[in-house]
C-alpha cells in the first residue's frame, strides 16, 4: 500500500490593508495589526489545490480557480514546479468583502504563503508576489497595493507593476490608525465605474505634492503632516457620494482630533490617524456615530501598522 502524503496542518494569518492612503491611488498601501484572514493547509495525495471548507463568510465559491486563496495556492505550486503535489486548505474569513480592506488581496497572500511553506519555502516573499497578483487580477485587477503591504508588512510604494518595482517606506512609530467599516457593500468594479477618465493639470499638481509630501511625512515621522497629505483631490470626490453619510463621518473624525481622515482602498471603509490610543477610541466612536446617523451599523477596529505582514501561526516555521 503507498504510504499516505497528507502532513500536518499549518495556519497562517495575512493582514487587512489601507490602500491609496488618500492621493497615492493605485500606489501605496500599508497593513494593519487588527484584522486579517487565517488559512490553514496541509500536502495531500491528490495534486492540485482543494478548498476543504470555509468560514466566516457566505457566497465565497470552493472552487480553486474563483476563489483568490485557491488562485494564488495553484500559481504558487506551479512557480515552484511542484504541480504534482496536492494541497488543501481551509480558509478562515475576518475582513468582510466589498469592505475596502484587501479581503481578496488578503486571502491570496494566506494561499501564497501557506504552499510555500509546505514547500519548504523555495521562494522568496518577493517571489510570491506574482502568484497573488494573478489571483487579485482574476478577481478584481493587477492591483499591488494590497497584496505587497498584506504579504510584506508596512507601508509599501508601487513604483511600477510590469516590470514590478516596490519601495519599502517606514513606519512612524506613534501611528495609530482607526479604521471604521459600515455594514453596506461597495465592490470594487463599482467603485472604479465612477473614476474620471480626465483630470485637470490643476487637479493632478495638487495631488502630486501630497503623494510627495505623504512620502516626505512617513521619512521624517511627521504625523500632522502625513494628515495633511492624505487629502485626495481626485479619487475622493467622486467615490465620497457612494458611501452613505461619508462627508458628515469624515468632518466627525477630524473635529474628534483625528489628523487625517480617508477612504480606505474602494471603500466603503474609512480610515483616520492619531498619535493617542484614547483620542482613536474617541475618533472611533464619532466615525460610527456619524454612519449611525445614516442608519448603517459599523464595526472599527483600532491598531497600529503590521510591520510583519504575513505569518505562521501554526506548524513549520513558527
Amino acid at each position: 500500500m503507498a504510504r499516505s502524503k497528507k502532513s500536518e496542518w499549518i495556519e497562517v494569518f495575512a493582514p487587512a490593508t489601507v490602500a491609496n492612503c488618500g492621493p497615492a491611488f493605485d500606489t501605496i498601501g500599508f497593513s494593519l495589526d487588527t484584522l486579517g484572514d487565517c488559512l490553514e493547509a496541509r500536502l495531500v495525495d491528490k495534486p492540485g489545490v482543494h478548498i476543504a471548507e470555509i468560514t466566516g463568510t457566505k457566497g465565497l465559491s470552493t472552487d480553486p480557480t474563483k476563489n483568490t486563496a485557491g488562485i494564488a495556492a495553484q500559481e504558487t505550486l506551479k512557480l515552484a514546479k511542484s504541480l504534482s503535489q496536492g494541497v488543501e486548505i481551509r480558509l478562515h474569513k475576518q475582513i468582510p468583502q466589498g469592505s475596502g480592506l484587501g479581503s481578496s488581496a488578503a486571502s491570496a497572500v494566506a494561499g501564497a504563503y501557506a504552499v510555500n511553506i509546505l514547500l519548504g519555502e523555495p521562494l522568496s516573499q518577493e517571489e510570491l508576489l506574482e502568484p497573488c497578483l494573478a489571483a487579485e487580477c482574476a478577481v478584481s485587477g493587477y492591483f499591488a497595493d494590497n497584496v505587497a503591504p498584506a504579504l510584506l508588512g508596512g507601508f509599501v510604494l508601487i513604483q511600477n507593476l510590469k516590470p514590478l518595482r516596490l519601495v519599502r517606506l517606514p513606519v512612524p512609530d506613534k501611528l495609530i490608525v482607526t479604521a471604521v467599516t459600515p455594514d453596506y457593500v461597495l465592490l470594487t468594479r463599482e467603485a472604479r465605474a465612477v473614476l474620471p477618465e480626465k483630470i485637470l493639470l490643476k487637479q493632478a499638481v495638487r495631488q502630486w505634492a501630497n503623494i510627495g509630501a505623504l512620502v516626505a511625512a512617513l521619512h521624517q515621522n511627521d504625523l500632522k503632516l502625513l494628515g495633511e497629505a492624505m487629502e485626495d483631490f481626485i479619487i475622493e470626490p467622486v467615490r465620497a457620494p457612494l458611501i452613505p453619510g461619508f462627508d458628515r463621518m469624515k468632518q466627525a473624525a477630524l473635529a474628534a482630533g483625528a489628523l487625517g481622515c480617508a477612504i480606505s482602498g474602494a471603500g466603503p471603509t474609512a480610515f483616520a490617524i492619531t498619535d493617542d490610543l484614547t483620542k482613536a477610541e474617541k475618533i472611533a466612536q464619532r466615525m460610527q456615530a456619524g454612519f449611525a446617523q445614516v442608519s448603517l451599523k459599523s464595526q472599527a477596529h483600532i491598531g497600529r501598522v503590521s510591520t510583519q505582514g504575513a505569518r505562521c501561526l501554526r506548524g513549520k516555521n513558527r
